[in-house]
């Protein structure tokens, strides 16, 4: 139901970035006429914004001949013009001064992912009043396009950059108030641009006392401040409610990392997480490392090259929609599947042809012919259709290996079974320290995860600070040990070398994914912390836990310090957002939440996405202070 929801946001980030290609015209699919050609020019920020929206082919029929980075070297194109999608910072603006008085292109339509203020802007018009370009720009827009749409249903906010919004610059004790209104103030820019793409005016509930709260306050002086402005309110009639939430209001969850910390340390079981989790992945492309190996190299030669792969793991990718949330085994009993489904379709066009080289003229021949003939036009008809499931089918074989190279290397179906049980509160089979004094039993990290896992899961009733100071300072411990350990050669660091040699055998002899010794563990639906907080407010359950979460809405008259909420009817439309980062684990929980509610939606948000590896590095920073 999500997906058939009136425009995700995904959608919607995708249609404001077309038209701002088409020079801020909306654009329109079935023109049949040549498309403008044109010049993209982006910082780093607007790539990783088009990049998970846009592919290359898609800009290039949008009339984009050429995509460059600002701050490259960029010879004159002067018959063409440029279309910029840059933030407005001190330095892109001189650059775009510079090109302005260089007299690059023909023309130039100046988009600002954020807004650019007044002062910056009289910069430009200066230097385009010094280089006699007044008439070449022809347009300047605030795009309001300051996030990155992941998913259909995710967004984060930033990837340049992150580490200034990153759970340890939120969290650091040495930070002063000035820095700290910085931190707020970008995350909250982004949040308002992400509802100014949504077209919708959220009502803001989070917790006291905690980052999350600073971000509600900030973001409801905002709104409300673009409200009230009805000359460039950017909430007016024809923006709002024209896309899913025309009928009510989403409701926004404001969630600070630090009320579940255990979360983003768990080993986990499905697809896209485990990916993230043991992988190169970001912004949705997972880059691998092959070892073309030694097999046949002569002795004494060196160890060839590792080819690096990079791989998109796009919405179109049928495979990948379907089993991103799925348990491990699952993904792999189905790639297997997969495989034995082309190649029984790709036996039959070998059996085709060799039909029709038939010997002889006798009628049963001229008949089976001209039935084969039917059958070979529609089969290679089929062939582009073939060739992209075989793509699939090797990126998902490839991708699939590499997850479980590392799940059978560092036994990480133990690890995920264990913590369920720790987080779940239920009874543990084996002792702790069974699993972290076992040599075979996954890296140092590993069990640092489990026994941290373990340390936050056992308090009593854990508040903030109890858990959190010590927290800090095991894992900076913990990481200085396992730093030395780490600089002895490892058995488990060299686990990709074998997995070509594994595809490769799946791919000619169809042998099963090699499962044995991993366990088939089901998942048990149990909803994280952050999605209990969720579900309190989104039905309007009465609960310790939210009861007291304060609540925001931008659009009454007054802004009143209250807990109470004035709607007391459940929402049908919500976004969690989680100040301090967040993980596929939580996204996939929340997905998996709403499936069970027909005609309800949901969209996650984070500050940045880490895994578990990239949040102990901060945690163990933090500690060292």
């Amino acid at each position: 139901m999500a997906a058939a929801a009136a425009a995700s946001i995904r959608e919607r980030q995708t249609v404001a970035l077309k038209r701002m290609l088409n020079f801020n015209v909306p654009h329109v699919k079935n023109s049949t006429g040549e498309p403008v050609w044109k010049v993209l020019i982006y910082d780093r920020f607007g790539q990783d914004i088009i990049s998970p929206l846009l592919s290359v082919k898609e800009l290039r029929d949008m009339g984009i001949t050429l995509h460059l980075l600002l701050h490259s070297d960029r010879d004159p194109i002067p018959d063409v013009p440029a279309v910029y999608f840059v933030m407005p910072t001190e330095e892109n603006i001189d650059r775009l001064c510079q090109d302005l008085r260089n007299q690059l292109y023909e023309s130039y339509y100046l988009n600002f992912i954020s807004a650019i203020s007044r002062s910056k802007l009289e910069d430009i018009a200066n230097a385009a009043l010094a280089a006699s370009a007044v008439a070449q720009v022809a347009k300047v827009f605030d795009q309001y396009l300051n996030f990155i749409t992941l998913e259909d249903d995710m967004f984060i906010l930033c990837n340049q950059n992150k580490e200034l919004v990153s759970y340890r610059a939120i969290n650091r004790p040495d930070i002063t108030d000035t820095e700290m209104e910085t931190v707020m103030d970008t995350i909250v820019d982004s949040l308002f641009c992400f509802f100014v793409t949504l077209g919708a005016l959220p009502i803001i509930r989070c917790s006291r006392g905690t980052a999350a709260e600073m971000v509600a306050v900030k973001l409801d002086k905002k709104l409300r401040e673009n409200l009230r402005d009805a000359r460039n309110s950017l909430f007016t009639g024809d923006t709002l409610g024209t896309g899913q939430f025309s009928f009510q209001r989403p409701l926004l969850v404001l969630v600070d990392r630090n009320i579940d910390l255990a979360t983003p340390l768990h080993h986990t079981w499905t697809y896209q997480a485990l990916v993230h989790d043991v992988l190169d992945f970001h912004l949705n492309r997972v880059n691998l490392e092959e070892s073309s190996g030694m097999d046949n190299s002569p002795a004494g030669a060196r160890p060839k090259r590792k080819n690096k792969k990079s791989y998109d793991l796009t919405p179109v990718d049928k495979f990948w929609q379907k089993h991103k949330g799925s348990p491990f085994p699952e993904v792999a009993e189905s790639v297997q599947q997969e495989l034995e489904s082309y190649r029984a379709q790709e036996d039959e066009v070998k059996r085709l042809k060799s039909i029709m080289g038939l010997e002889g003229e006798d009628e049963g021949a001229i008949s089976m012919l001209s039935d084969n003939t039917a059958k070979l036009t529609s089969a290679v008809s089929s062939l582009p259709e073939l060739l992209e499931k075989k793509r699939l089918i090797d990126l998902h074989t490839n991708v699939a290996t590499a997850v479980l190279e590392h799940i059978k290397a560092r036994k990480l179906d133990v690890y995920f079974e264990y913590e369920e049980k720790i987080m779940s509160k239920t009874t543990l089979d084996k002792s702790l320290l069974d699993i972290i004094s076992d040599p075979d039993a996954g890296t140092p990290e590993d069990k640092m995860r489990l026994f941290l896992i373990y340390y936050i899961s056992s308090q009593q009733a854990p508040s903030e600070l109890t858990v959190k100071e010590p927290l800090l300072k095991i894992t900076f411990l913990f990481h200085r040990a396992f730093a030395k350990m780490a600089s002895a050669p490892a058995s488990y660091g060299n686990t990709t070398a074998k997995s070509m040699g594994l595809l490769s055998r799946v791919m000619n002899t169809g042998s099963q994914f090699v499962m044995e010794g991993v366990k088939n563990l089901v998942l048990k639906q149990q909803n994280l912390p952050v999605t209990r907080i969720l579900d309190n407010l989104m039905e309007m359950k009465s609960n310790p836990e939210t009861d007291d979460y304060r609540y925001f809405d931008p659009k009454m008259l007054r802004g009143n310090d209250s807990s109470v909420p004035r709607n007391k009817n459940p929402f049908q439309e919500a976004i969690v957002f989680v100040v301090g980062g967040g993980n596929y684990i939580e996204y996939q929980n929340l997905v998996d939440y709403i499936k069970g509610k027909p005609g309800k939606h949901i969209l996650y948000g984070c500050s940045e996405l880490f895994n578990a590896t990239q949040f102990i590095k901060q945690l163990s920073q933090l500690g060292q202070k």
